[in-house]
This record gives structure tokens, C-alpha cells and sequence, in this order.
């Protein structure tokens, strides 16, 4: 009896739990439905997070739309002042001794006309009468180097004239590089800049994008260095390797936009019978070294250059100058009359500063500012002088020299010998004309008219064509 209670108890104490056997296929299932279920949620989210978002931000943060750039026309009979204008606004006016009314001449003994400016003679008189000496060249600098880089102001402490170097700033192109030691580097570019524009937001600064364009990032050095701003590109024009880098405002140190901080520069002409002899100063680096310096006068600006859908007048000064010159032409009204460009015109003035004129680079600058593309049509062209005009009976207009390859024009139907005179119904006399209402008034895509003057056999007759321009 005892044994089989203990052998009760021996079976006891062995007994086994078995545990229930999974079921495969409902976990299978089970995590099938889960990960579904997470992807179906996730792709809610995400939808629903990238159709808000914009909506909430623009309540939460509305932005301020930029306004637009734009620098008037000047009028293309605006000229300099003539150097006896000058010498005569520069001369104290003597006032008349007093005459007794017994000394007082009679009506018919009065002069028929009184000149208003100094005439040639009294010009070499006074002239004839100073003698130059190393005091005259000593004042002459001084007077150089305060109109660069001191305020003119009147007697309550207003400014009448702002230096010259205000307007101009340095932009560097910084580029990192990891060296052997895995330690890293910062190499850099720097280019002057031309402050052309503000928008109440940011500067806009004219710069050469060719030393930039390699760069990780721009900055706008201040003061040497001390202070270094970020900047961007707004826009690049490859064919006058131009570019507008943009800087905000409230980044910059109190003290550059105060009333003697950084100023914009005011845009002048370079058209006009008197821009020869015209004395100009040229900022930046025309002698290749950033702050440079150099003064001279313009020499000649007859040479015109064209291109696919351009044209601009090339300023020739007797300022020597680096190869690699750069930087802005300005007048001795302070205004800008050119942009520094590479100089092209061969052996023998290599070395003597040239520039584009800024009456044809305004629009450019300001489809730059704004960040607009340039229409293409890829035409080049050049004017039909007077002679041709009344010689071969050549209709004025822009008359075509190249149609480029596989371009809408040619896709048209315009071919070399075309003279266009009229494109959107706005009469065309010049290349110039036509260059400039296709960068101000044509966008990419939108349809143009173009009015052409063909010569058929002895005589011109007029075709129309319509061309959808493309981007540059």
C-alpha cells in the first residue's frame, strides 16, 4: 500500500504541461496586417503633413513678396557737361562795380547779347594763366582720392555727394578641401562687387561670375574680413559673364546701413556725342589687385560687339591696366558708365582697360536682379548704315548676319540677309532696339511676331513669321 501511494506520487511529480502549438499562419497574417496597417498610416501622415504644411506656414509666416527691380531709361540725348560748362560752373562770378545812375549807359549802347557760357577765348586766357607745378599735381591727386573715398556734404552736414568706394564691396567664393592630414582647408576667390539695387529685403550686387563659380558658398566681406556676410546668386548671364549675388540686410552690421554705410550707385548713360575725352575712375581691381585704383578718360566708344540676341558698346580708356582687370568705370558725377570686360582688342592695347558701356547692360542687369530668364531667339545682326540705306535701298531695321543653328529663328525661317522692322508690332530701326525689346518685353515660351523685310530679285518685300522664343 505504501509503494503504490509512492509510486502515485513519483507520477505526479513527473507530469508534463504541454504548450499549445503555435499557429504560423495566423501570426503570419497577423504581422502582414500590422506592417500594412503602418504603411497605410504612414502614407496618411505624410500626405497630409506635405498638403498642410504650406497652408499653415503661409498663415504662421506669411512672406512678403519682393518688389520687383527696374532702373529707368535715361534719355539718350543726356550728355556730360562740356569742359568750358565745367570751368565757367567752378569760376566765382564777379559782380559788377556799382554805376551812378549819370554812368548808367544808355538802351542803344547796351550789348546785343549777353553769352551765357565762357567763350573759347576767355577759356585759353585763363587757362594760359595757370602755370602747373608739383602743387598743382599734389592738389590734383588729393582731389582724386577725396572724391573716392570722403563724402561731399553742404553746410548743414548734408550730403551732397557720396564717396565712390560706398558703393562698392568685396564677395569671396569659398571652397573647402580635406588635405592629407584630413584637416580642412578654405580656399577662396574674391571679386569686387557694385551695389545696384535695394530692395527694402536685400542688396543686390553686380559681380564677375567666372572666379565664382566653383564656390561651395559667397560671402561679403566687410572691413578686411571682419565681418563676413552670406550670400547667393539671384542670376548669371553667361555671355557677359555678369552675376547678381543677394545679401539680407538685417545679417549686416548696424553701421554699413547707416546714412554713411553702403550706398546703392546710380546707374548713368554711355551714349552721347561727349563720352570721348570723358574722365572717368575706375574701382575694383583694374590693376588686378582688389582696391586698386586708376583714372584716366575714355578714348573711344564707337566699337560695337554683337552676339546671338546682344549688343553692346565697348568703352576704350587710356587707363593701364591687368589682363585680368575687373570692376566699374564711373564718371565725375558719380555715376556709372561702364563695367570693367575682358579686353579683346589685340596686340599693342592688351594691357589698356575696357568696358562694357551700362546704357546696353541695364536690362540685362535688371532681368539679373529679378531673377528672370533671357528669351532666345539666336539671331545676330548689326545696323544698316545711312550710305546702304540710300545706295541699295536697304529698309532701316536690324539687319541679320548670322541665324544660329538648329535656334527658333532658324526653326522659322529667318535667314541671313533679313532686316527685321518690327517685332510685336513695336517698329525696330537698330540691332539694338531689337536686342533691347527682346530682353525687356519678350519672355521664354511666349509667342513673337516678327515683321521682316526679304529682298526678292531687285526689291524688299515684307513676310511675317511667328516664333516661340527659348531660354538662354
Amino acid at each position: 500500500m505504501p509503494d503504490r501511494e509512492q509510486n502515485s506520487q513519483n507520477d505526479f511529480m513527473i507530469e508534463k504541461i504541454k504548450t499549445r502549438p503555435v499557429n504560423r499562419r495566423k501570426l503570419i497574417r497577423r504581422m502582414t496586417l500590422t506592417v500594412v496597417m503602418a504603411v497605410i498610416f504612414g502614407t496618411v501622415a505624410c500626405v497630409t503633413f506635405l498638403v498642410l504644411e504650406p497652408v499653415i506656414s503661409s498663415r504662421l509666416y506669411p512672406e512678403e513678396e519682393l518688389p520687383s527691380v527696374e532702373f529707368p531709361e535715361l534719355p539718350e540725348d543726356q550728355e556730360e557737361m562740356s569742359p568750358e560748362e565745367m570751368l565757367a560752373e567752378n569760376i566765382p562770378s564777379e559782380s559788377p562795380s556799382p554805376v551812378s545812375p549819370s554812368e548808367s549807359p544808355l538802351p542803344e549802347q547796351l550789348p546785343e547779347e549777353t553769352p551765357s557760357a565762357l567763350t573759347e577765348e576767355r577759356v585759353r586766357e585763363i587757362l594760359d594763366s595757370t602755370r602747373p607745378d608739383i602743387d598743382n599735381f599734389s592738389q590734383m591727386q588729393d582731389t582724386v582720392l577725396k572724391y573716392i573715398y570722403e563724402d561731399k556734404t553742404d553746410e548743414d552736414g548734408n550730403i551732397t555727394k557720396t564717396a565712390l568706394c560706398r558703393y562698392m564691396v568685396t564677395i569671396r567664393g569659398v571652397t573647402s578641401n580635406v588635405d592629407w592630414f584630413d584637416d580642412i582647408q578654405e580656399s577662396s576667390n574674391q571679386v569686387p562687387g557694385l551695389i545696384v539695387a535695394d530692395t527694402g529685403f536685400e542688396l543686390l550686387i553686380l559681380v564677375n561670375y567666372s572666379p565664382l563659380k566653383n564656390a561651395e558658398s559667397l560671402v561679403l566681406d566687410l572691413d578686411n574680413g571682419t565681418y563676413r556676410v552670406n550670400a547667393e546668386l539671384k542670376g548669371v548671364d553667361q555671355d557677359t559673364d555678369l552675376a547678381i549675388a543677394a545679401v539680407i540686410k538685417n545679417r549686416l552690421p548696424a553701421q554699413y546701413l547707416e546714412e554713411d554705410g553702403l550706398a546703392v550707385a546710380s546707374l548713368g548713360s554711355s551714349v552721347g556725342s561727349r563720352m570721348v575725352g570723358m574722365p572717368v575712375i575706375a574701382l575694383g581691381s583694374p590693376l588686378g589687385v582688389s582696391g586698386s585704383i586708376g583714372s584716366g578718360m575714355i578714348t573711344a566708344a564707337g566699337t560695337q560687339l554683337t552676339g546671338p540676341d546682344r549688343s553692346y558698346r565697348l568703352l576704350l580708356t587710356n587707363i593701364v591696366g591687368s589682363r585680368n582687370a575687373e570692376g566699374v568705370l564711373f564718371n565725375l558725377n558719380g555715376q556709372v558708365v561702364g563695367i570693367i570686360a575682358e579686353n579683346n582688342l589685340g596686340d599693342g592695347m592688351e594691357n589698356l582697360i575696357t568696358a562694357y558701356g551700362i546704357t546696353e547692360l541695364r536690362r540685362i542687369i535688371e532681368k539679373l536682379s529679378n531673377s528672370e530668364p533671357f528669351a532666345y531667339m539666336g539671331i545676330t545682326g548689326t545696323d544698316v548704315p545711312e550710305y546702304i540705306h540710300n545706295e541699295q535701298g536697304v529698309p532701316y531695321g536690324a539687319y541679320v548676319t548670322r541665324v544660329e543653328m538648329d535656334s527658333p529663328a532658324m526653326l522659322a525661317g529667318i535667314q541671313v540677309g533679313d532686316v527685321i522692322t518690327s517685332m510685336n508690332g513695336s517698329g525696330i530701326t537698330t540691332f539694338d532696339s531689337y536686342c533691347s525689346q527682346l530682353i525687356r518685353l519678350i519672355e521664354p515660351g511666349q509667342a513673337v511676331q516678327l515683321t521682316v523685310m526679304r529682298q526678292s530679285q531687285e526689291e524688299y518685300r515684307e513676310m511675317k513669321f511667328t516664333i516661340e522664343p527659348g531660354t538662354l
